[in-house]
């Protein structure tokens, strides 16, 4: 048990660079807080008292802001930072080193039975906002980007960000268009998917205008006149109709 508090507040002064000393982590970091009741409450939960263990949960809820169900499965080194409306569902699993920031929800998308949340690799990010729903699994080392909505399994050394979420990089290394299908909590480096779209469309704007500003210097463009009847000439002989005519 000692053993367990120990590792839980390495973890925490090992990750978060803000925390000064063990006794803050003890006295004062709501995800280590949510995380203890939480094992108390999973306990209960296993020993089938499931009233008990939803209202030591409430309590946790209460306290902290974070609601973890008593029958999710965690493993070690979970760290929850700030942690302020972070939900995790009763079939998510999540395994070992996992990262989470505020506003997280590992939630389902129905009211289906039995396995119903996402399954969480090792050593996974997931950022500020992002959401993770249905019953698939997150795969190891992966980063899911702040705001994303992830719907469909994830291979593991993966990058996500958007909405929905796709991966944009993986084994360190940005996919092609035609692919679009360690722990690093730098989240705040990945990918903009926009960006690299809008940036594409202006390098091509640029490239038409150099085109068209080539072709009016070598005069190969055709030149349009109105004349006095309301005709338009372009060129030496290619005659219109009036405007406002066919």
């Amino acid at each position: 048990m000692f053993n367990r508090l120990r590792q839980d507040i390495r973890v925490v002064m090992e990750r978060d660079p803000a925390a000064k000393s063990a006794w803050e982590v003890v006295l004062c970091y709501p995800g280590f807080h949510a995380i203890l009741m939480y094992r108390l409450a999973h306990r209960f939960y296993r020993w089938g008292w499931f009233v008990t263990a939803r209202f030591i949960s409430h309590v946790a809820r209460f306290l902290t802001g974070i609601e973890i169900h008593p029958g999710a499965k965690i493993g070690e080194g979970l760290f929850i930072d700030h942690g302020s409306g972070v939900v995790i569902g009763e079939t998510a699993e999540i395994g070992n080193n996992v990262t989470i920031y505020q506003g997280v929800t590992l939630g389902g998308t129905g009211k289906e039975k039995g396995k119903r949340h996402p399954t969480i690799g090792d050593n996974v990010v997931v950022s500020v906002g992002a959401k993770v729903l249905g019953s698939f699994p997150v795969g190891d080392n992966t980063k899911i980007g702040a705001g994303s909505v992830v719907l469909k399994a994830i291979p593991p050394n993966s990058t996500v960000v958007g909405v929905p979420g796709k991966v944009v990089a993986r084994n360190g290394q940005k996919l092609s268009r035609s692919e679009d299908e360690g722990i690093d909590l730098r989240h705040d480096l990945l990918p903009d998917p926009v960006a690299e779209m809008i940036l594409c469309l202006q390098k091509k704007i640029d490239m038409l205008e150099k085109r068209i500003m080539q072709m009016e210097e070598n005069n190969s463009l055709p030149v349009e006149t109105v004349c006095e009847d309301g005709t338009i000439k372009c060129g030496e002989g290619c005659f219109f109709v009036k405007q406002g005519e066919g």
